[in-house]
């Protein structure tokens, strides 16, 4: 159940509203990225919006004003996002601030298995002049960035597999007489494509190999420096054993489809061909 006021902090001249949240407030709580969610009275948390714009962090100490009255609160707890002139408090504190505040709107949790729309109707029934509305979980944005991230993540893999393609083609041309030489003392044709292929999947599993703790590191460097939003440590322990692995076997899958056409062509030089080009 939160209550929002206008307030103010002692020596700082933005404006800033205070949130208040009383009763189940696990939501909140799960939103937590360094300390607590504050639950004693003079506790207060906030998103790193917040915290930027007035120069604070976890464990400081900052003045509320609120009707004329002031109360020192100490910021226990950081949040994953939030408003940058919004800071969240509890109930406590609230009732020094101001003891004769009543709550304006609740937040009611269903169970799994409650018709939401029945007991909407049964609330306006009960009183119609209260307003129930349900609460959507917005998941525009993630299903956006994983959008993005899936394209970009095709598109690279298209294009490193063109530069593949490019290379080899590249470099069968400047061994074609090596290819030649190979062929006039047995070599099939088969064997051929197997050499340039599995050149190509060695080359592709250093680059995964290589590849893979560069950008290891360079996540976590951008997830650190997002700046508007703190991600918890959870959050950020993405990479597992499995996944690592496939994505090693997808360095060495996408070098050898780059390589396969070259390779093919490769195959089919004749003899007869490579001299006449010398």
């Amino acid at each position: 159940m939160p209550v929002s006021r206008k307030a103010s902090l002692a020596g700082y001249t933005q404006t800033v509203f205070a949130d208040f949240y009383r009763g189940d407030t696990q939501d909140r709580a799960s939103e937590i990225v360094k300390g607590h969610w504050p639950t004693e009275a003079g506790e207060a948390a906030a998103g790193p919006a917040f915290l930027n714009r007035h120069g604070l962090s976890v464990g400081d100490r900052v003045t509320i004003q609120l009707n004329g009255r002031q109360l020192p609160v100490t910021i226990v707890g950081e949040l994953m996002e939030g408003n940058a002139q919004a800071v969240d408090s509890n109930w406590q504190t609230l009732t020094h601030l101001a003891p004769t505040t009543q709550a304006a709107e609740y937040t009611i949790r269903l169970a799994r298995d409650a018709d939401a729309q029945r007991y909407i109707k049964a609330v306006k029934a009960a009183d119609p002049s209260l307003r129930p509305a349900l609460r959507h979980s917005d998941n525009t944005a993630t299903t956006a960035v994983v959008g993005f991230a899936s394209v970009f993540t095709v598109l690279l893999s298209v294009v490193a597999a063109l530069g593949v393609f490019n290379t080899v083609l590249l470099n069968i041309r400047e061994r074609r007489r090596d290819l030649g030489m190979l062929k006039s003392i047995g070599m099939t044709p088969r064997q051929v494509m197997v050499m340039t292929v599995s050149s190509v999947a060695a080359l592709g599993v250093a680059g995964g190999l290589l590849g893979i703790p560069m950008g290891i590191v360079a996540h976590r460097l951008v997830v650190d420096h997002v700046g508007v939003i703190s991600f918890p440590e959870s959050m950020k322990q993405v990479w597992h054993l499995p996944q690592l692995a496939a994505l090693v076997l997808a360095g060495a899958t996408i070098a050898v489809l780059g390589a396969l056409i070259p390779a093919r062509s490769a195959a089919r030089l004749t003899i007869a061909k490579v001299l006449h080009n010398e």
